[in-house]
Formats: structure tokens, C-alpha cells, sequence
């Protein structure tokens, strides 16, 4: 592509990077203000000075450490039992034959329609009758097996040729050797992808922690950082914004670890 036809291209891929960047930037910006000074010049690009009160208050107020454990965890967990029963499930779909093939895929299809929050009654009644609520596995069972992630793995094995498998099996491989330690490293880059976009989800989400704790048992970051809002006596955007920005920290070194790969998945499917 010659320069001419790369300068447009180029100059729109700068101004998506700058549409999803200020936003970000302005938040780091706001956090290192004083209040006095977001009062007065709410507007202002860039603070007087830099103050890193509004940190201190956020590790302060809340057990950052604690809360972004368990955060952490309930990601990882989450993202890595979605990987464990998409992978079988997507190579029985993909690559295995069996009466009712086609009607299971559809039933796949049907869940991704299917919001969480439609389902949350019955499910938060089956936990606090099991007792299960203000525990780990109240936040993490739930969202185990992802059609999503079932789709992604299906679709991706899909383009891994029929004669890779047959041939593991005349080795003799087991089914479970074959899809876990055969396919799973060739599906490295949609397996990578899953767990980023499982991850990011999760460790944001707001709603099915705050349905499912009560107390401050297992309770997550985003739920902490909500509490930085003071009732009644406005919100003080400072300590809000810092804490926004402790909260994307994890998200942010994940993107910089795991980048090659999912830069390798979207060249992959281009």
C-alpha cells in the first residue's frame, strides 16, 4: 500500500486511539486533582499541581488489596472454567457426530440471547436455598460454561483439518488428550481471547456480585470503589477517579501481557 492510500488509514486509526484514550486520560487527570480545584475549573486539561491525596484515601478507606484479590481470582476462575468446558464442548460440536448436532448448536446460538439478568431470580433463589450466597462459588458456578466461548472454540476447529485427529487417535490418544493437549495449543490465540474477554467482563461486572454478597465476605473492587461515594455530601470526583484507576490497573497489565496473542487472533481471522 503506498504512502498516500496509508496517511488516511493511519490518521483514522490515531483519532479511534484518541476517542478511547481521553476518556482514560481525563480520569488520570481528575484523579490527581484537589477538589477545590475540580470545583472551580471542572474544565481544566491539566491540574495545577499534582496531588496524590485522593490515592491515599482510596487505600485509606478500603482494603484495596483484599478486595482486588478476590476480584482477581473470581476472574481467573470464571475465564478458566470457560476455557475447560468450551474446549470440549466446541470439539464436540465441531468434530464429532452424533443424533441432535445441529438442534445442540442451536441451543448454543439461543444462550448467547440470553441475558444474565434474566436468569438471576431463579438462580439467586437456588443459592440462598443452598446456602450459597455471600461465597465464592455463588460468584464464579454461575458463569462456568460460556456459549460464547463454546461458539469461539467451535468456529475455530471448524479449520483445523479432520487428519490432525485421526491421526492422534492411531497413536492412540484419548479423546481428552486429543482436545486438551492436541487441539488447545493450536486454538492458543482464540483460547487467549476468551479468557481476555471473560476476564475484562467479570472483573468489571457490578450487578452479580452486589445481588449475590451481602456483607463484606467475598465482596469485589468495583463494589469497594461504588462505596467511595459520599451520600449527601456530593461526590468527590478525586477519590472516585482514583479509585477507577486502581480498579483498570490489573485490566490494563493483562492487555500489555497477552497483546501478541490477540493481535496473532484477529490477523488470524482477517
Amino acid at each position: 500500500m503506498s504512502r498516500a492510500r496509508r496517511l488516511p488509514l493511519l490518521l483514522l486509526a490515531c483519532a479511534a486511539a484518541a476517542a478511547w484514550l481521553l476518556p482514560y486520560a481525563w480520569m488520570v487527570v481528575t484523579s490527581v486533582k484537589t477538589l477545590p480545584e475540580i470545583v472551580a475549573r471542572p474544565t481544566a486539561p491539566l491540574p495545577d499541581h499534582l496531588d496524590g491525596g485522593a490515592y491515599r484515601e482510596v487505600f485509606a478507606t478500603l482494603p484495596v488489596a483484599r478486595y482486588m484479590g478476590i476480584t482477581v481470582f473470581m476472574a481467573v476462575a470464571i475465564a478458566g472454567a470457560q476455557i475447560a468446558l468450551a474446549l470440549p464442548a466446541g470439539y464436540a460440536l465441531a468434530k464429532l457426530r452424533f443424533v441432535g448436532k445441529r438442534w445442540a448448536f442451536g441451543v448454543v446460538l439461543a444462550c448467547l440471547l440470553v441475558p444474565s439478568q434474566a436468569t438471576f431470580v431463579p438462580v439467586f433463589l437456588l443459592f440462598a436455598k443452598t446456602h450459597l450466597i455471600n461465597t465464592m462459588t455463588a460468584l464464579v458456578l454461575p458463569f462456568a460454561a460460556s456459549a460464547l466461548g463454546t461458539f469461539l472454540v467451535r468456529q475455530a476447529l471448524l479449520s483445523v483439518p479432520d487428519e490432525i485427529i485421526e491421526a492422534a487417535r492411531m497413536d492412540g490418544a484419548s479423546e481428552w488428550t486429543i482436545v486438551y493437549r492436541v487441539l488447545a495449543p493450536m486454538l492458543k490465540p482464540t483460547l487467549v481471547s476468551l479468557f481476555l474477554v471473560s476476564f475484562v467482563f467479570h472483573y468489571n461486572d457490578y450487578f452479580w456480585p452486589l445481588v449475590m454478597t451481602t456483607d463484606d465476605a467475598v465482596r469485589t473492587l468495583p463494589l469497594g470503589v461504588a462505596l467511595l461515594r459520599e451520600q449527601g455530601t456530593g461526590v468527590r470526583w478525586h477519590i472516585v477517579m482514583a479509585g477507577n484507576v486502581v480498579l483498570s490497573l490489573p485490566v490494563l497489565a493483562l492487555f500489555a501481557l497477552v497483546q501478541r496473542h490477540l493481535v496473532r487472533a484477529v490477523s488470524a481471522r482477517g
